[in-house]
């Protein structure tokens, strides 16, 4: 199956919902390239990028299930470019 590169940029509002976030993240795990979380203590926020190597609707579905938890907002970029074989061994 095709993939595409992609980052998903995340950022928590509601520290509530951070143990829903790392279940996705672990059971997405096997498409995520990369992650860095920023934690931005003076606004009470953190900030997480997320590179991905995956087919387009997981990227999509992770992207939106993420997108649905209290307090938490996220944006995707793909890259154009495309191609590869799905990294993920452990599709949700």
């Amino acid at each position: 199956m095709e993939t595409r590169i992609a980052l998903l940029g995340v950022i928590i509002e509601n520290t509530e919902s951070v143990a829903q976030l790392n279940q996705l993240l672990h059971e997405y795990g096997g498409y995520i390239i990369g992650r860095m979380g920023i934690p931005y203590r003076e606004r009470s926020v953190n900030i997480i990028s997320i590179a991905m190597d995956a087919p387009q609707d997981v990227i999509n579905a992770l992207s939106g299930k993420i997108g649905r938890l209290k307090g938490v907002t996220a944006k995707t970029i793909y890259s154009n470019v495309k191609g590869g074989n799905a990294r993920g061994a452990n599709t949700p």
